[in-house]
């Protein structure tokens, strides 16, 4: 499984429910990777979205602890055992985890690639992606050039977990 997201200096992804910054091309980046395939997302994560409505072009799980939550075109999941039965149906290497910080959480340890944004910056923030600078099983096998936005400075990092 792959975890994809942008993070800022302090591995920051978010605030109020909203991303820290959109930059186009990390969103043209996360498009490109995610269409197509799987993404799993927190509750909070798709109502963020424009109009709380799933991604285009990709299957969407949502996990809720809410019995009654339901969405037009999204499987909805409500434990990590009902999640992990729906994710058998599809290969690991077209899973996508997208967030947020508690869905990060629960499965960074069971993912091998990491896509992450880095900008060079440190916003105001309340979620966070787990340090995987921090772990010791994850290491940086592929980077960008130096990307900018404005007057933002970012990077484009691959991370694979050591075997």
């Amino acid at each position: 499984m792959n975890l994809i997201a942008a993070v800022d200096k302090n591995w920051a992804i978010g605030k109020n429910n909203q991303l820290l910054v959109r930059i186009p091309m990390d969103q043209k980046f996360f498009r490109e990777t995610t269409t197509g395939k799987v993404v799993v997302m927190g509750r909070k994560t798709l109502e963020s979205f424009p109009g709380g409505v799933p991604l285009k072009n990709r299957t969407n799980i949502v996990m809720t602890h809410n019995p009654n939550y339901q969405v037009k075109d999204a499987i909805v999941v409500h434990s990590m055992d009902e999640l992990h039965e729906e994710l058998k149906k599809y290969p690991s290497e077209d899973i996508y985890v997208i967030g947020g910080e508690k869905i990060y959480e629960q499965l960074v340890d069971e993912c091998d690639v990491a896509h992450i944004t880095k900008i060079d910056f440190a916003y105001d923030a309340d979620a966070y992606f787990p340090n995987l600078d921090e772990k010791e099983e994850w290491k940086v096998t592929a980077d960008s050039e130096e990307q900018t936005y404005f007057d933002l400075i970012f990077y484009f990092y691959k991370y694979e977990k050591v075997k």
